[in-house]
């Protein structure tokens, strides 16, 4: 795995130093937006059982921070390339990552969906991504509170609620079979965020320069980044 090295050279960067507030990419972020690169561009060959356990893992490693505490909002859906430059995201920012990491290895979005959950050992909305292999399939899901990718009948302590991805919306009953609901341009903060993959698309370098200042004003990033 071509990528490995490249991110042990991250942690390792970010662990002996702090990134430099200057215009530059800092090496940690460098190295870390190189190995999630070379994992999807590795994943493209590989079997879609191999992708999943690949894609959870990676995601899996960085760090749980609550919306408030990260983004300053309630409820912020980051991009990926956000979630891999600030190092880390909440479940949905970790679900999203994984999502676009399986589709980006070539996985056909018809079997994935992102789902929200009621976790409940914790007692809290949550988001995991579930695997269809076929429409009527139990799912697999890709979670952080269980980093093992199970099907939906091992776990207990999630009650599905509803699931979409690009293709539609979805009322998620217990054996995480679902009723089709309508299109999933009703979730707004899942257009919003589509919007932002366009436009981090047009100048990917720029973007991540920013978002490694997310947590300063947006005015002092371009600043830093123009």
């Amino acid at each position: 795995m071509k990528w490995l090295p490249v991110l042990l050279l991250a942690l390792l960067v970010g662990c002996s130093s702090s990134p430099k507030k200057d215009s530059a990419i800092s090496p940690a972020v460098e190295a870390r937006v190189q190995a999630w690169q070379s994992l999807i561009d590795e994943g493209k060959s590989w079997s879609d059982q191999r992708r999943l356990k690949a894609a959870n893992d990676f995601i899996n490693q960085l760090v749980f921070v609550d919306d408030i505490q990260h983004w300053k909002q309630e409820d912020y859906w980051a991009t990926p390339l956000e979630t891999i430059v600030s190092g880390g995201g909440d479940c949905e920012d970790f679900s999203l990552a994984k999502f676009f990491t399986l589709t980006g290895m070539g996985m056909a979005e018809d079997k994935l969906r992102l789902t929200y959950v009621k976790a409940l050992t914790i007692n809290q909305a949550h988001m995991v991504v579930s695997y269809y292999p076929t429409k009527k399939a139990t799912p697999l899901l890709l979670d952080n509170l269980n980093t093992r990718v199970l099907p939906a009948s091992e776990r207990d302590d999630l009650w599905p609620v509803y699931s979409f991805n690009g293709e539609g919306l979805w009322l998620t009953k217990r054996d995480h079979q679902a009723d089709r609901l309508d299109d999933a341009e009703r979730i707004s903060l899942w257009q919003q965020l589509l919007k932002r993959i366009d436009v981090e698309a047009a100048d990917r370098q720029t973007m991540i320069c920013r978002y490694q200042y997310y947590d300063l004003p947006a005015s002092e990033a371009k600043a830093r980044c123009p």
